[in-house]
Order: C-alpha cells, then structure tokens, then sequence
C-alpha cells in the first residue's frame, strides 16, 4: 500500500514538473494576414417579366360579356375588336333613336315647305303675317327637333360602341382579368395590352437592399426554366413604397436587348454582386467566439502569443465572413489549428519553419 502510494506520488511529481515544459511548446497554425480587399456580396433574387408599358383595357359601361376575341400572346392592331359585352338594349335605342330622327327630318322638311309657302303668299298679299309667323314658329320647332334627335342618336351609337372593347395602340396582350358570360362593372379591366418592345424584369426585394445596389451596376439575368438563356439589365426604377403585407419593395430592372426566348410573364433570375472596396475578409474556419460574441485568434507577431479578439461580422458569404470591425490591416489571424489555442499560446506559423 505505501508502495503503490509513494510511486502515485512521484508521478505527480513528474507531470507537474514537465507541465511548464508542456505550456512553453509551440503549436503549428495556419494563418492570413489582414489586408482590405474588394469584396464581393452575392444575392440571387427570383421574378419575372412583364411590358415596361402596359395599360388596362377596359368598357365604360357593366353589363355581360358575350365574347372575348384574343388570347394572352396575340398582338394586336388599334382599333382591333378584342372583346363585346351583350348590347340588345343598346341596339334597340339607337335603332328607335335613327327612327325618331328620321320622323323629325320629316317634320322638319314639311314645315320649311310651309313656312316657305306662306312667305311668298304674304309678299303677294295673299295671306296674312298671322299665319307666315305661325308657319316659322313650326319651322323653328322642327329645326330644334331634329337637333334633338341627332344629339339621341349619337348618344345611343355611343352606347352601342361601348359595347365593343377595341385595341388603343398596337401591342401584345399579355392577360386576360375576365371570362365571356361574366358580369362586370364600368371600368372593370377586361384585358392587358403591352404597348411596344421595352421589357423589364420585376422583383420584390428586402427592404433595406435597394439602397446598397449601385444604380449603374449591370444585372446578369436568367431564365428559370431555361438557365442557358442569359440576358443582362441595368436598375430603371425602385419603388417608393413598401410592401405592408410582405415588407418588400418591388425593383424593376430594365432589360437591355432581350433574346427572343424571353415572353411576358416568364419566370427570370438575377444573380447580383454588390462589390463592397475595402473589405475585411477571413475564412469561415478562422471563427471562434467569446461566450455568444464573434471572435478569431489574432496572433501577436513580437511575442508569436495568439490572443482571442471579438470581431462585428457584417455579412457571411460562401466559406468567407466579411468583418465590420474588430481587425485592422496587418493582424495575423489563425486560420486552422484554432481548436487548440487557449490565451496566451505559444504558435509557430507553418511555412515559417
């Protein structure tokens, strides 16, 4: 029992004397040292394609459609008929409305032939004034009559075209917002007619990201369905409100020259990289923490000691994490061998050897 507690002791002894013999050894890392650098913020946004100029077609007037003529995809030419609504009641106004007019111009002839009539027989005293004025007065009448008539008939043919939806310019319709039979109010809109060639592809995007993008950055653009097609644009607008629902803004990108491959409504990615000069970069591997703070191990080149120093990370990237503050140029950071530093140890930079 003394014996086995004797060579217990003497062990004890021998570990804690090689301990600072242990501590003083110096452990191979591999390090980068800190200068700023160009970096390089990649984001891959998802939307899609549709007419820079794009307007709402629409009838002034609600009632029933009883057909729709195009498709999404048609081009069209102004004044083309697209789409009708049911127009019975329109037809029969302007048709009793060409009636009547054509009953007051009647009149209208019959009481000028009169008054015309008595005009001569007054200036042959062969009737009295009495009866000429009374015979303009009819004139008159019918005069006004019949302007009353034209004025019913044009409002009845514009009530009638009003039922006729037609092409205002030339274009493509891009969608169709209502189906034949379906009952719809005045200026409901009916159909979409890009006007022109321009395009651009529309993304909603985080709030705070349009403000980091630079205006006069061109955007490689792609098909979702068809990577192989790819297209660029440059920013032409940035909406000014947010999204209450979704917190985003909605960004449109100008399409410069686009393939033929590329249609309203296609689904298109765009891949941005947002350079950032002057950036502190160091591997993923070189992370480390103190309690929840973000850390590396800076190496002290006079002493070759590696200390922990809490960083601000201002993005991750792939493998990469951009630093906002915390390191200056010139730092040794340890970037594999970091699992086995503690404060204070002695390091060896491989390839110093």
């Amino acid at each position: 029992m003394r014996y086995g507690t004797f060579l217990l002791a003497l062990t004890g002894s021998a570990i804690l004397s090689m301990a600072p013999a242990l501590a003083q050894q110096t452990l191979p890392v591999e390090t980068v040292q800190i200068q700023p650098e160009l970096g390089l913020e990649t984001l891959s946004l998802t939307g899609q394609i549709i007419a820079r100029d794009e307007v709402g077609l629409s009838f002034p007037m609600g009632g029933r459609i009883m057909s729709i003529l195009v498709r999404e995809g048609d081009h069209v030419q102004t004044g083309q008929e697209l789409a009708r609504l049911e127009s019975v009641q329109q037809e029969q106004a302007m048709r009793g409305a060409e009636a009547a007019l054509n009953a007051a111009q009647a009149d209208l002839f019959q009481a000028k032939e009169e008054f015309e009539r008595q005009d001569v027989f007054l200036q042959r005293g062969a009737t009295t004034r009495i009866r000429r004025d009374e015979a303009e007065r009819r004139f008159r009448i019918a005069e006004a009559s019949v302007e009353q008539a034209q004025a019913d008939l044009n409002r009845a043919r514009k009530a009638f075209e009003d039922t006729f939806l037609r092409a205002s310019a030339d274009g493509v319709i891009t969608a169709r917002l209502a189906d034949p039979g379906e009952v719809i109010a005045g200026a409901h809109p009916v159909l979409k007619l890009a006007l022109g060639t321009a395009i651009d592809a529309v993304f909603d995007t985080p709030e705070a990201l349009p403000t980091r993008i630079p205006r006069d950055l061109t955007i490689p653009l792609s098909l979702i369905d068809n990577p192989d097609v790819r297209f660029q644009g440059h920013i032409r607008k940035v909406s000014p409100l947010v999204d209450p629902r979704r917190g985003t803004i909605e960004v449109s990108v100008g399409v410069d020259s686009p393939p033929d491959q590329v249609t309203y409504g296609a689904a298109v990615k765009a891949s941005i990289a947002i350079p950032h000069p002057n950036q502190i970069i160091v591997p993923y591997s070189a992370l480390s923490a103190i309690n929840s703070t973000p850390a590396v191990w800076v190496v002290n080149p006079d002493t070759m000691r590696a200390t922990l120093t809490p960083i601000g990370i201002a993005r991750y990237s792939d493998g990469t994490i951009m630093v906002s503050d915390g390191l200056k140029t010139g730092d040794i950071v340890v970037t594999s061998g970091a699992q086995l530093l503690y404060p204070g140890r002695l390091v060896r930079l491989i390839g110093d050897e």
